[in-house]
Protein backbone atom coordinates (compact mmCIF):
# COMPACT_ATOMS: atom_id res chain seq x y z
CA UNK A 1 0.00 0.00 0.00
CA UNK A 2 1.52 3.42 -1.18
CA UNK A 3 1.45 6.19 1.29
CA UNK A 4 1.22 10.02 0.41
CA UNK A 5 3.31 12.41 1.96
CA UNK A 6 0.66 15.07 1.30
CA UNK A 7 -2.22 15.56 3.19
CA UNK A 8 -5.26 16.93 1.16
CA UNK A 9 -7.96 15.78 3.73
CA UNK A 10 -7.96 18.82 4.56
CA UNK A 11 -8.96 20.70 1.51
CA UNK A 12 -12.52 20.24 0.00
CA UNK A 13 -13.13 18.45 -3.69
CA UNK A 14 -14.68 22.01 -5.07
CA UNK A 15 -12.38 24.38 -3.60
CA UNK A 16 -10.14 26.46 -5.96
CA UNK A 17 -6.14 26.83 -6.19
CA UNK A 18 -6.06 30.29 -4.61
CA UNK A 19 -8.14 29.39 -2.26
CA UNK A 20 -6.14 26.15 -0.92
CA UNK A 21 -2.93 28.33 -1.73
CA UNK A 22 -4.03 30.80 1.10
CA UNK A 23 -4.86 28.13 3.13
CA UNK A 24 -1.95 26.34 3.06
CA UNK A 25 -0.37 29.72 3.87
CA UNK A 26 2.95 29.50 0.83
CA UNK A 27 3.48 32.53 -0.89
CA UNK A 28 2.53 32.50 -4.76
CA UNK A 29 5.32 32.69 -7.00
CA UNK A 30 5.59 35.99 -9.06
CA UNK A 31 4.52 36.53 -12.55
CA UNK A 32 7.25 36.62 -15.31
CA UNK A 33 6.07 40.23 -16.03
CA UNK A 34 7.08 40.82 -12.12
CA UNK A 35 10.13 39.73 -12.40
CA UNK A 36 13.35 41.14 -13.93
CA UNK A 37 15.49 38.64 -15.57
CA UNK A 38 19.41 39.19 -15.04
CA UNK A 39 21.37 39.85 -18.08
CA UNK A 40 23.01 36.56 -17.61
CA UNK A 41 19.44 34.91 -18.36
CA UNK A 42 18.69 37.53 -20.90
CA UNK A 43 21.63 36.80 -23.08
CA UNK A 44 20.99 32.79 -22.43
CA UNK A 45 17.56 33.49 -24.27
CA UNK A 46 18.28 35.52 -26.74
CA UNK A 47 21.01 32.76 -27.71
CA UNK A 48 18.40 30.92 -27.95
CA UNK A 49 16.32 33.04 -29.75
CA UNK A 50 19.48 34.30 -32.81
CA UNK A 51 19.68 30.55 -33.42
CA UNK A 52 15.89 29.53 -33.48
CA UNK A 53 15.37 32.76 -36.04
CA UNK A 54 18.47 31.64 -38.35
CA UNK A 55 17.31 28.52 -38.67
CA UNK A 56 13.88 29.92 -39.80
CA UNK A 57 15.68 32.43 -42.09
CA UNK A 58 17.87 29.76 -43.34
CA UNK A 59 15.12 27.16 -44.02
CA UNK A 60 12.84 30.21 -45.88
CA UNK A 61 15.68 30.95 -48.12
CA UNK A 62 16.30 27.29 -49.27
CA UNK A 63 12.55 26.85 -49.66
CA UNK A 64 12.59 30.18 -51.81
CA UNK A 65 15.62 28.69 -54.03
CA UNK A 66 14.28 25.53 -53.99
CA UNK A 67 10.71 26.40 -55.67
CA UNK A 68 12.96 28.81 -58.65
CA UNK A 69 12.27 32.44 -56.90
CA UNK A 70 16.09 34.45 -57.74
CA UNK A 71 16.51 35.01 -53.84
CA UNK A 72 19.49 37.27 -54.56
CA UNK A 73 17.53 40.04 -56.80
CA UNK A 74 15.00 39.41 -53.75
CA UNK A 75 17.32 40.29 -51.00
CA UNK A 76 18.64 43.43 -52.86
CA UNK A 77 15.22 44.70 -53.61
CA UNK A 78 14.43 44.07 -50.44
CA UNK A 79 17.46 45.92 -48.68
CA UNK A 80 17.25 48.55 -51.06
CA UNK A 81 13.75 49.83 -50.05
CA UNK A 82 14.20 53.02 -47.70
CA UNK A 83 12.11 51.91 -44.58
CA UNK A 84 12.37 48.31 -44.53
CA UNK A 85 15.82 48.08 -45.77
CA UNK A 86 17.66 49.07 -42.68
CA UNK A 87 15.14 47.09 -40.47
CA UNK A 88 15.64 44.13 -42.62
CA UNK A 89 19.48 44.41 -42.80
CA UNK A 90 19.28 44.88 -38.66
CA UNK A 91 17.11 41.85 -38.08
CA UNK A 92 19.62 39.50 -40.74
CA UNK A 93 22.87 40.67 -39.23
CA UNK A 94 21.67 40.79 -35.60
CA UNK A 95 21.10 37.04 -34.80
CA UNK A 96 24.19 36.14 -37.51
CA UNK A 97 26.62 38.39 -34.72
CA UNK A 98 25.03 37.65 -31.87
CA UNK A 99 24.68 33.97 -32.32
CA UNK A 100 28.22 33.78 -33.22
CA UNK A 101 29.86 36.36 -30.91
CA UNK A 102 28.04 33.93 -28.32
CA UNK A 103 29.34 30.85 -29.71
CA UNK A 104 32.72 32.25 -29.47
CA UNK A 105 32.02 33.16 -25.53
CA UNK A 106 31.30 29.53 -24.83
CA UNK A 107 34.51 28.54 -26.52
CA UNK A 108 36.24 30.60 -24.84
CA UNK A 109 34.53 29.44 -21.19
CA UNK A 110 35.51 26.13 -22.06
CA UNK A 111 39.32 26.97 -22.64
CA UNK A 112 39.43 29.25 -19.69
CA UNK A 113 37.05 28.32 -17.01
CA UNK A 114 38.58 30.60 -14.83
CA UNK A 115 36.52 33.43 -17.10
CA UNK A 116 33.05 31.54 -15.46
CA UNK A 117 32.89 34.45 -12.69
CA UNK A 118 29.48 35.93 -12.29
CA UNK A 119 30.75 39.48 -12.18
CA UNK A 120 32.72 38.91 -15.74
CA UNK A 121 29.74 36.74 -16.99
CA UNK A 122 27.44 39.62 -16.31
CA UNK A 123 30.10 42.08 -17.34
CA UNK A 124 30.44 39.87 -20.85
CA UNK A 125 26.64 39.46 -21.63
CA UNK A 126 26.33 43.41 -21.59
CA UNK A 127 29.35 43.73 -23.99
CA UNK A 128 27.75 40.97 -25.92
CA UNK A 129 24.13 42.73 -26.23
CA UNK A 130 25.70 46.00 -26.77
CA UNK A 131 28.41 45.28 -29.21
CA UNK A 132 26.07 43.13 -31.47
CA UNK A 133 23.68 45.53 -31.52
CA UNK A 134 25.92 48.27 -32.44
CA UNK A 135 27.58 46.58 -34.74
CA UNK A 136 24.46 45.65 -36.58
CA UNK A 137 23.14 48.89 -36.41
CA UNK A 138 26.19 50.30 -38.65
CA UNK A 139 25.39 47.34 -40.92
CA UNK A 140 21.53 47.82 -41.27
CA UNK A 141 22.40 51.61 -42.64
CA UNK A 142 25.73 50.95 -44.32
CA UNK A 143 25.13 49.90 -48.43
CA UNK A 144 27.86 47.43 -50.04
Amino acid sequence: MKTCLYNFSNYSEGEAWKERNEKSGRPTSPHVTTYAFPVTAISSITNRATGIALTGGITGISLLALVGADVTSFMQCIGNMSVIGPLAKFSVSFPLIYHYAASMRHFAWDKYPEMLENEKVEQSSYALLGGSAALSAVFAVISI
